[in-house]
């Protein structure tokens, strides 16, 4: 509207006038003490002459103009309502519209001054919600030299000291904050006192960058308030008592331990009251769970002060006793240091409710736990039935340092809005040392704060300033009432510290000797705030006495008790987990086969479609052909054998979760689990329709982000909280994995023996070892085995009563080559009790091959069909030559060992040379190794070569197990007439396997 436009480019005219009458002012860092606290000191440079007025410009075009995209609609229904009744609008913006169309006002005491000085003046406001953060006192130790901008200056405006008292012209918005009182007149000095309140004192909020106008609005709320900021003496009192129990743990530790590394809280002791009032505050609105997720800085304390781990087991640890005894059934691992465990807890509240705690173990890697407790809490609230997502809450506790600099920091906060990856919101806290480990912050990050990369998300960042520990309440708090409301990300920074080095045997000064020298006169948060509530008179230094003399009391007592202190067996599984068996407890092996009509009806619901629904003619034929393969129980391939894989487990009542980059259709067009309309583009999953009523994240198929670590990650930390799913990650290409790598190395290969955390996820890697030029290969099955823990050179219990190898193992390795057995690895994973990472090494060729088909009927339970042995129907870890049938064959000269699609091609190239006295046996699981199988073939193919492509990891396990064979068949010195022959393809030659070594020949 032309008003509209005149409006805002008078504003901006005046602006530039006065600054062309004034002069220019000169770059400017900090404000001097002695100037006016709202007037920036300045540099004064007089011009010759005055520059030209630019011309008015629509205000669509103004790139800083103090009106958004929701606020200049309003102002224009506003005067279109102005122009039809008057009466209808508030007197002061009816004022306001006469003014600027002439009219004499209703109200005296307004100038004509007014339209042009109150556009500036709103301009201000707008620079101090913006910009207001960058004046705020957020540094405690104040060494960082900020440059204020020049737009939080009233003289940028125009605006003198003189003016401080004039009133000018506001009028009332519906923008929330102060400007929504119905006080449309104001002086500046009372403008600026408020402005300078809320965005300048020892928060810093940061929440302009947000399009939404409902949450800018709801946050203008609670932080332009008419007063400032008080607690009550009740809450002052609880926020003393939980900053003396924060930096007493410290202080106790370093004196019990000086030696030690702790990585301590010291500087930053603040964290700890600040988290206790936001679980408080989440409690109050709903939350019943959180998981949190840091690293090792302050975890100490947060274990010991907030979840409330054992004082005597925490001290215990430091003394080296960390491990159960004489405990039945009980596996402890190889462990891990004190500042990486987990554990959890129900803590009561101070509003008198009860919420659960965990804190998820973690490495060394700073950020790898992050998508873990995302996954975690998803599955909480999958398992919980949290719709709404208000009763599980995830905590992630950051570094400055790793918050920068760690891709997945933004891999996982990409994920927070996802459909199929939303928690509802994180809260994040940033405990910003000011120095990551010795890097300053110009080194470590471009931009400002440590924190920018946040708001790609849209999330409100909130810096504090790490010694006022009030502020540091207020901002948890509000973080808190923020994810419950708004049910999206949100930042807590706390500007804090680091007294001593990265640990406590470390030398700052080495690298930042001017912060050191600060740090070392400066008073601790404890300090600050004891001597404030002594001033103010609400707490009395006798009953500040008393309570350090308590909280020391008690951390005496629990030093004592820890030198007597047995651990005890480990709470390492939840509910859920109840009954599941460690290493140490027998598992007895079950069968996986499906009754025949059961796979007959969920083959039926899986290929059809609903009749008015339109796919693809491609996938329409795909689906016609699995629906003719189910009736005719003949010419099952790789997708359907998949699918009937995760029908049958829903069918038993199990959630099935499978994610990853283009998941739904498959890297190579193969799976089609979720099928789109062509001309509605409606979508179809036939495996949300196996069961009646079926709850629709009881499958849940979704293309993720593009992303490995993150997701990966994500699904790591799904599939630890209930062992009642399968959840399956699946690569886009299996050398896509390595992006992952810190995932493999820290979690799923390592976790259970570290953390004595179970997880049963399944990692598909497709075109594993198909080979395709330099790109997409291999998936580096080598790697795998090489992270595998199965000892080479010994051969465990193998008798089926008594094998315990698969417990015992870190993970599982497989290479399968017919559909039914990837059906039966599948299953596998739920159909025991106990849990273990399974790695695929998924096919490409063999998706379409002719011959990689299986029958109906090796997926059943009958006996007597092709899957069923003297077991049963179950995953079978090595298939024999389908042309061996005696259990002693003669003419067999020589047995040819393989893994993977290799199999069909040797059988293909035996047929061409009628090659019928060799023998090919598919080894399908590679961890653990099939000793027992292996040997079964020594034994069943005598005096013959044995021949075969692996690595060394193939190569020491094949020699352990001809020795050992050798030794039980004949007592002989060597192999009782086999020549062992493994071509290495780590060196590329041959070698002889002998008992004692392998001789290299060419």
């Amino acid at each position: 509207m032309a008003w509209l436009r005149a409006v805002s480019s008078a504003a901006k005219l005046a602006v530039r006038r006065n600054l062309v009458q004034a002069g220019s002012y000169a770059k400017r860092a900090r404000v001097l003490p002695s100037q006016n606290r709202y007037f920036h000191s300045t540099v004064y440079k007089p011009k010759a002459q005055a520059a030209p007025v630019p011309r008015p410009v629509p205000i669509s075009r103004l790139t800083d103009s103090f009106l958004d995209g929701t606020s200049s609609f309003y102002i224009e229904e506003l005067q279109r309502a102005w122009e039809a009744d008057p009466n209808s609008v508030d007197e002061s913006w009816d004022n306001f519209f006469r003014n600027f169309v002439g009219q004499a006002a209703t109200s005296p005491g307004i100038s004509g001054q007014t339209i042009q000085e109150s556009m500036r003046l709103l301009l201000l406001v707008n620079a101090y919600q913006v910009n207001g953060h960058m004046k705020a006192q957020i540094d405690p130790l104040r060494l960082e030299e900020r440059e204020i901008p020049d737009d939080l200056d009233p003289a940028f405006y125009g605006f003198t000291e003189a003016d401080l008292d004039r009133e000018f012209f506001l009028g009332v918005w519906s923008m929330a904050g102060f400007l929504s009182e119905n006080r449309p007149v104001q002086t500046l000095r009372t403008i600026l006192t408020r402005l300078e309140q809320a965005y300048c004192g020892s928060i810093g909020y940061e929440y302009m960058h947000i399009a939404d106008r409902e949450k800018c609005n709801w946050l203008r709320d609670k932080i332009e308030t008419p007063t400032p900021r008080q607690y009550n003496q009740q809450r002052r009192v609880v926020i003393l008592d939980r900053l003396i129990w924060s930096t007493q743990f410290e202080n106790f530790l370093a004196t019990k331990w000086t030696a030690a590394k702790r990585f301590g809280l010291e500087g930053g002791e603040t964290l700890i009251p600040g988290m206790k009032e936001m679980f408080d505050r989440a409690a109050d609105l709903g939350v019943e769970t959180i998981v949190i997720g840091m690293s090792h800085r302050g975890r100490l304390n947060v274990l010991g002060n907030v979840v409330r781990k054992p004082l005597a087991q925490i001290f215990s640890e430091f003394s080296g006793g960390t491990k159960p005894v004489d405990e039945v059934g009980l596996y402890t691992g190889t462990g891990d240091v004190k500042y990486h465990l987990g554990t959890s807890y129900d803590r009561p509240t101070r509003g008198g409710k009860r919420i659960h705690l965990s804190l998820v173990a973690n490495p060394s890697h700073l950020e790898a736990v992050d998508p873990v407790v995302m996954g975690k809490t998803r599955g909480k609230q999958y398992y919980s039935n949290d719709a709404e997502r208000t009763k599980n809450l995830g905590v992630l506790i950051h570094g400055d340092g790793s918050f920068a600099g760690q891709g997945v920091v933004y891999e996982t906060l990409h994920l927070s809005a996802l459909p199929n990856y939303t928690t509802g919101g994180t809260i994040h806290i940033v405990v910003n040392n000011q120095v990551a480990f010795t890097t300053d912050p110009r080194s470590g990050r471009s931009s400002q704060y440590c924190t920018d990369v946040a708001k790609a998300l849209n999330a409100p960042i909130f810096h504090v300033n790490g010694d006022d520990v009030e502020a540091v309440v207020h901002a948890c708090e509000l973080a808190a009432e923020w994810r419950q409301t708004f049910h999206s990300d949100v930042v807590v920074d706390i500007v804090c510290y680091r007294r001593f080095g990265h640990n406590e045997i470390d030398e700052p000064s080495f690298t930042q000797p001017k912060m050191y020298q600060v740090i070392r006169n400066h008073l601790s948060a404890l300090e600050i705030y004891q001597k404030k509530l002594l001033e103010s008179g609400q707490v009395e230094q006798e009953d500040i006495d008393r309570t350090h003399n308590k909280v020391s009391s008690i951390l005496n007592e629990e030093f004592l008790n820890s030198k007597d202190y047995v651990p005890k067996r480990r709470d390492w599984l939840s509910a859920y987990w109840s009954g599941f068996k460690s290493p140490e407890q027998l598992s007895r092996v079950r069968n996986t086969g499906v009754k025949p009509e059961i796979l007959k009806s969920v083959g039926k619901a899986i290929s059809t479609l609903p009749e008015n629904f339109k796919p693809h003619r491609a996938v329409k034929k795909i689906f016609e052909q699995r629906a003719q393969m189910i009736e005719t129980g003949e010419g099952i391939d790789w997708a359907l054998g998949e699918a009937l894989a995760f029908a049958t487990l829903l069918v038993e009542g199990n959630h099935v979760r499978l994610s990853g980059q283009d998941v739904e259709r498959g890297t190579f067009s193969h799976r089609h689990a979720i099928i789109h309309d062509q001309e509605t583009g409606e979508k179809y999953c036939p495996l949300d329709h196996v069961l009646m009523n079926q709850n629709e994240e009881m499958f849940t198929v979704s293309n993720s982000s593009l992303s490995e670590f993150a997701v990966l990650g994500f699904e790591m930390g799904y599939s630890m909280e209930n062992p009642n799913s399968l959840v399956l990650w699946e690569a886009q290409f299996g050398d896509f994995a390595n992006g992952a790598q810190v995932m493999f190395d820290q979690f799923l290969s390592s976790g259970e023996s570290k953390w004595l955390r179970q997880a049963g996820l399944v990692v598909l890697l497709p075109h594993g070892c198909d080979g395709q030029g330099p790109e997409h290969s291999s998936a580096r099955l080598e790697r795998f085995l090489q992270m595998s823990d199965d000892n080479p050179y010994v051969i465990p219990e193998m008798d089926q009563t008594l094998r315990r190898q698969i417990q015992e193992c870190n993970w599982q390795v497989v290479n399968v080559t017919t559909p039914a057995n990837y059906f039966h690895a599948l299953r596998r994973q739920i159909h025991r009790d106990f849990r273990k990472p399974l790695i695929v090494m998924a096919p490409k060729n063999l998706l379409r091959h002719k011959d990689c088909k299986s029958n109906l009927s090796e997926f059943d339970d009958v006996q007597g069909h092709p899957g069923f042995d003297k077991q049963g129907t179950r995953f079978k870890r090595l298939i024999k030559d389908h042309n061996v049938r005696s259990d002693l064959e003669e003419g067999i000269r020589r047995l040819v060992l393989c893994s993977g699609k290799v199999c069909y091609e040797l059988d293909e190239e035996r047929k061409k040379v009628s090659g019928n006295d060799v023998a090919i046996c598919r080894i399908e699981q590679l961890c653990p190794f099939p000793y027992d199988l292996i040997q079964r073939e020594l034994k069943r193919c005598r005096d013959c070569m044995v021949s075969g492509r692996a690595h060394e990891y193939g190569c020491v396990q094949l020699h352990s197990t001809s020795a050992l064979y050798c030794h039980e068949g004949t007592g002989e010195r060597y192999y009782g007439g086999h020549q062992v022959c493994w071509a290495c393809s780590i060196c590329g030659h041959s070698h002889w396997l002998l008992p004692s070594s392998c001789q290299r020949t060419d």
